[in-house]
């Protein structure tokens, strides 16, 4: 852990408003595109970015250092993200899985879109597929740990998975970029 980090943690765990505003600002806009994954408006994001700083805040006492501090924070971030999301969360029904389609992306697709461009298509899924193509893909949850954590069949995460993905290929299809194999 960065010594600039060890200062901040001693400092909001005194309350020091200075420390909590320089922890703010050092992983605020770091932190505001993880909940904008999770969320398909600015405002819902803004909105749990603030709820998430506030429970940083009452909790840096318990941050033991057993991982990072961005790390520690990105966990509370995602869990108020998914908390947030889980009252209107509707989950498609259960699709089989063993018939994907034989399209085959490029594997360079995605360095030829910006950051803000793919945040922008994994925004455009449906609540559900996108919540769990953000936990599967891009946070590293495993199934039956997104199926916990969601309180769903490991069978529904990994068929809003594959839908997820088939969505974001017929995106990048519209775009010139996928062929079949």
């Amino acid at each position: 852990m960065f010594d600039s980090d060890k200062f901040l943690i001693k400092g909001c765990k005194k309350s020091k408003p200075k420390a909590q505003e320089a922890l703010y600002a050092k992983y605020s806009k770091a932190m505001y595109a993880v909940a904008l994954r999770y969320v398909k408006g600015i405002q819902e994001a803004e909105d749990i970015l603030q709820e998430s700083f506030i429970k940083v805040f009452e909790n840096i006492e318990k941050f033991r250092g057993d991982s990072s501090l961005p790390y520690w924070i990105k966990r509370i971030v995602v869990n108020t993200a998914l908390n947030h999301q889980r009252s209107k969360l509707f989950l498609y029904p259960m699709v089989d899985i063993v018939n994907l389609d034989d399209r085959v992306v490029n594997e360079d697709v995605f360095s030829e879109f910006s950051h803000q461009e793919l945040i922008k298509m994994i925004m455009s899924l449906p609540d559900g597929c996108r919540i769990i193509f953000n936990m599967y893909a891009i946070e590293g949850y495993k199934h039956h740990e997104i199926a916990a954590k969601l309180k769903i069949s490991e069978g529904t995460s990994k068929s809003q998975y594959s839908r997820a993905k088939k969505l974001l290929i017929k995106m990048l299809e519209s775009k010139g970029h996928v062929k079949y194999g």
